[in-house]
């Protein structure tokens, strides 16, 4: 077993909750790596390179944001974001039924109130379900035109796409800024989370779908429950 005793600043990120993040850990560098959900080589930097990197991206959500996270893979970022802000309502949207399997047990250890949907963005039923929410996530899933194209229709108008990138990301907006603002997106723009916290601090993509856009149709309600 590595190491997964985390570091300092994890207790700033976490708070009471830590012990919880930890035990999320142990679940990454385990059976997450046993069933092919994370490398081998990814385990020994599980703490800054995956669930820190993800979880200081709370600071750009809004109180009880809805938020919806796509191609969620081991739970990055929405477990994550899920430990560090326990006020938002966080879905898990992964194609893969055994990552989807992974997902169910993990949440169902940490006892966290979180869904995991089998499906894709695109799926009408998974647009249905969970259109008109306030966030949408998403991390080393496509590149930006495409992402946007599959995150937006699920945001409320004002609502806002948080694309987690690397170090291409300046070169994403710059070549994807004309097919996104097409696909009724705000102009795209790159922040950085954690400066005080991690280094490299994590890069991320914020686009706002745009108001003008037509949000939910009136008086659909949304299912919370998980799917079998």
């Amino acid at each position: 077993m590595f190491h997964v005793e985390p570091p300092p600043e994890a207790a700033a990120v976490f708070g009471d909750r830590l012990a919880l993040a930890r035990r999320y850990a142990v679940h990454l560098v385990g059976s997450g790596v046993e069933r092919g959900l994370l490398g081998p080589r990814e385990a020994p930097r599980i703490w800054d390179r995956h669930i820190l990197n993800c979880a200081v991206v709370a600071e750009l959500l809004p109180d009880g944001a809805r938020t919806v996270d796509l191609g969620s893979g081991a739970g990055l970022p929405g477990i994550p974001l899920a430990l560090a802000r326990p006020d938002l309502s966080v879905v898990l949207v992964e194609p893969l039924a055994r990552r989807v399997d992974w997902l169910r047990e993990v949440v169902e250890d940490l006892d966290l109130p979180v869904t995991v949907e089998r499906g894709r963005a695109e799926e009408p039923g998974v647009r249905a379900r969970w259109e008109g929410a306030d966030v949408v996530t998403a991390r080393a899933v496509a590149p930006l035109a495409r992402l946007a194209g599959w995150a937006l229709p699920l945001l409320r108008p004002g609502g806002v796409m948080l694309a987690l990138k690397g170090a291409s990301a300046d070169a994403e907006v710059a070549r994807d800024a004309v097919a996104v603002r097409k696909l009724g997106g705000g102009e795209p723009r790159t922040v950085r989370c954690g400066t005080d916290l991690i280094d490299p601090p994590s890069t991320v993509v914020v686009v706002e779908r745009a108001r003008g856009a037509t949000g939910p149709r009136p008086g659909r309600r949304r299912r919370r429950e998980e799917r079998s």
